[in-house]
């Protein structure tokens, strides 16, 4: 099991920036696919962006393409997502996780972990 703890949500104003990071401990997790995944009040757990193994892939959902960018450092044991231009509709919370396999999933059955979240608000 992979313990993930994320930090660097807050409150921003539109048009601005941010800088979520996720920290794992426990097993390693340098052979896994990472994701985040973002969670709207009464809606489903949806997709961000996921990072493979070794960073040579990438995926994003398309509302952030263009915006956020993914990336991990396997000897420090974490995962980063940048959001720039940020929009009021990016309000929610974002989750980090672990995939089950070395490839990348878009879908939340295909990870194993998760954190516990971080709360990003985006003011008009």
């Amino acid at each position: 099991q992979v313990q993930l703890v994320e930090s660097g949500g807050g409150l921003v104003q539109a048009g601005g920036s941010l800088r979520l990071s996720c920290a794992a401990s426990g097993r390693t997790f340098s052979n896994n696919a990472m994701g985040w995944f973002r969670q709207p009040p009464g809606k489903e757990r949806e997709f961000v962006a996921a990072i493979s193994w070794g960073s040579s892939f990438t995926s994003y959902a398309d509302p952030v393409k263009g915006r956020f960018t993914i990336s991990r450092d396997n000897a420090k044991n974490m995962v980063y997502l940048q959001l720039n231009s940020l929009k009021p509709e990016d309000t929610v919370v974002y989750y980090c996780a672990a995939a089950r396999e070395s490839y990348i999933g878009r879908y939340p059955h295909e990870y194993n972990d998760w954190g516990q979240g971080t709360q990003v608000t985006v003011s008009s």
